[in-house]
């Protein structure tokens, strides 16, 4: 029976794509060399230990939002799911390179996003948490199915320059932000009603309205 060990070699933004992706390089090894694997059904949920480093002061600030102010970080300083991912891993004997693609994204509802737009730098600790199926030839040339176990993890630290990089290919000096509806209909009346050319010059006027507290 197969005993698969997990590891990620590195990662990288997928060229080309039409949407940001980014590609970990998932080595695994089989601890039985000479097992011949047919296919790998894996299953990965990813974590953010948010705990596993250290924040400055900008930091700080800007991840306001997600854990509050500084003297309580240590009860709500947590780590978070990132995303889920899948993949299908070919037959090989011994080990192989897998890529394992994860989708990201720039939509600043999603506490992920807000975490890693908040980093000013260095990397942040990732935990894989693996789940799925193996098969295997086993005795007599049969095909052989077994679970992967739950205990099965990989550490990684991305840097975050890597992904703010992937955000700066696919979104060049802009941002995503998500309105309820209506509250999106009266800021194009407002556009309209003022003949505001973009929502660039109509989010500045308002901002530019507003008293100092809201604009600082």
């Amino acid at each position: 029976m197969p005993d698969l060990q997990f590891s990620i070699e590195g990662a990288e933004a997928v060229p080309f794509a039409a949407a940001p992706l980014l590609a970990f390089k998932l080595r695994i090894s089989n601890q039985t060399s000479d097992e011949v694997i047919h296919t790998i059904a894996l299953r990965a949920q990813i974590q953010i230990e948010a705990t596993r480093r250290k924040y400055d002061a900008t930091e700080q600030s800007r991840l306001a939002d997600l854990f509050g102010e500084p003297d309580r970080w240590s009860q709500t300083l947590r780590s978070m799911l990132w995303t889920h991912a899948s993949v299908v891993v070919p037959g090989f004997t011994g080990n192989v390179l897998a890529d394992l693609l994860v989708p990201c994204t720039f939509d600043f509802n999603i506490a992920a996003t807000k975490y890693f737009h908040g980093l000013t730098g260095g990397d942040l600790a990732l935990c894989f948490q693996f789940s799925g199926t193996v098969f295997y030839i086993g005795k007599d040339d049969a095909l052989q199915v077994a679970p992967i176990s739950w205990d099965k993890e990989a550490k990684f630290r991305l840097p975050v320059k890597a992904w703010k990089d992937l955000m700066e290919v696919h979104y060049p000096n802009s941002a995503w932000l998500s309105l309820r509806r209506d509250t999106f209909q009266k800021l194009y009346q407002y556009k309209v009603r003022e003949g505001i050319p973009s929502w660039e010059e109509a989010l500045e006027r308002i901002l530019n309205a507003a008293p100092e507290a809201v604009r600082s």
